[in-house]
C-alpha cells in the first residue's frame, strides 16, 4: 500500500439523545432559577447554561444506515463515524456525509478492437461501494468520476485481452481458448480483478462486474453472421452424413444377416447411393418406378 495513502479511522462521537437531554436541561434549569431568584449570580448561571446548551445542540447530526460522516477540524482529518441515528461530536468538527451503500454503474457501449483486431461493441455493469471513506475523499479528487473513467478503461483493456470468439476449431488434445463469448465466468472474474486493482487507490471495492452487451461492430456483423451460419450448416451436414452412413450400414448388414437379398458390389453401390440421397437430401425423395432391371 502507498505510504501516502489516507486510511480511515474511527472518529470520536457519542449518542446524540444524551446531548439533547443535557442541552434542554441547561436551558430550563437556569431559566427557572433566574425567574425564581433574580440575581447577578442567576444571570451568570443562565448565560453559562445557554452557552452549554448551544455547545450540546450545535454538535448534533444524523446518520442513516450505510452512511458515514467524516469529521475534520480546520482541514485536519479526525476520523469517521459509521454509527447510525442521532449522533454528537465536537461542534467545531466539519461533518462530511458519505454514502457507503452499494452503487450500480452501467457503462456505455464501447467500440473497441478485440485481441484479433476485430471491431466489437462491449458494455459492462459494475456494482461497487466505498470501503475506506478517507481514501475515497482525500486520495482522489472525485471518486464517482474516478470510478466511471477507470471502469471504461478496464472494459477497453479487457476487450483487447481476449478474442470475441473462436474462429477455428481447437486442435485435438489442446486446451480451448477462452474468449469473450464462450468464457463468461472467466471473463467476468478477470474484469472484477482488474477493476479492483484500479479502484484500490480510491478505497473502493467491487461487489460484482459482468458484461451486459457483446456484439460485433455493425461494419462486420453481417459478414460474421454469414460465417457463423455457414459453420452451423457444415456442422449439421456432417452430423446428417454420419447418421446416414450408419443407417445404410445397418440396412445392408440386416439384409445380409437375414438372407433376404443377395447383392453384388454393383448393386450394393447403387443401393448405398440411393439411400444416401434419400437420407441426406433437403427435400423429400421422389420415388421412381423401374420397369426393368438394374442392368437395363
Amino acid at each position: 500500500m502507498d505510504r501516502n495513502a489516507s486510511q480511515e479511522r474511527v472518529g470520536s462521537s457519542a449518542n446524540g439523545f444524551i446531548y439533547v437531554a443535557v442541552g434542554v436541561l441547561l436551558i430550563i434549569a437556569p431559566a427557572v432559577l433566574l425567574l425564581g431568584w433574580p440575581s447577578l449570580a442567576s444571570v451568570g448561571l443562565f448565560a453559562a447554561g445557554m452557552l452549554g446548551a448551544v455547545w450540546c445542540l450545535a454538535g448534533l447530526y444524523m446518520l442513516q444506515p450505510n452512511q458515514a460522516a467524516l469529521m475534520m477540524l480546520f482541514g485536519s482529518y479526525r476520523g469517521t463515524d459509521r454509527s447510525e441515528g442521532l449522533r454528537w461530536a465536537n461542534p467545531f468538527y466539519v461533518k462530511k456525509k458519505v454514502s457507503v451503500r452499494a452503487r450500480n454503474f452501467n457503462s456505455e457501449k464501447l467500440k473497441v478492437n478485440d485481441m484479433r483486431g476485430n471491431p466489437i461493441e462491449i458494455a459492462a455493469a459494475v456494482v461497487w461501494k466505498i470501503d475506506d471513506t478517507a481514501q475515497a475523499t482525500f486520495d482522489v479528487d472525485n471518486y464517482e468520476a474516478y470510478v466511471l473513467t477507470q471502469a471504461e478503461s478496464a472494459v477497453r483493456h479487457l476487450a483487447l485481452s481476449y478474442a470475441y470468439d473462436n474462429l477455428d476449431e481447437p486442435v485435438e488434445g489442446s486446451k480451448r481458448e477462452i474468449t469473450l463469448r464462450s468464457g463468461t465466468d472467466e471473463v467476468a472474474a478477470a474484469l472484477r480483478e482488474e477493476l479492483q486493482a484500479r479502484f484500490a487507490l480510491a478505497g473502493i471495492v467491487v461487489v460484482d462486474a459482468k458484461l451486459t452487451h457483446l456484439a460485433y461492430a455493425p461494419e462486420i456483423a453481417g459478414t460474421m453472421l454469414r460465417r457463423q451460419q455457414a459453420e452451423a450448416i457444415i456442422a449439421a451436414r456432417t452430423k446428417i452424413v454420419q447418421g446416414a452412413v450408419g443407417m445404410v450400414e445397418l440396412a445392408l448388414n440386416g439384409l445380409a444377416e437375414r438372407g433376404l437379398l443377395q447383392l453384388d458390389d454393383e448393386r450394393k453401390a447403387a443401393m448405398v447411393s440411393n439411400l444416401l440421397v434419400v437420407l441426406c437430401s433437403d427435400h423429400d425423395a421422389t420415388p421412381v418406378v423401374s420397369t426393368g432391371t438394374l442392368y437395363n
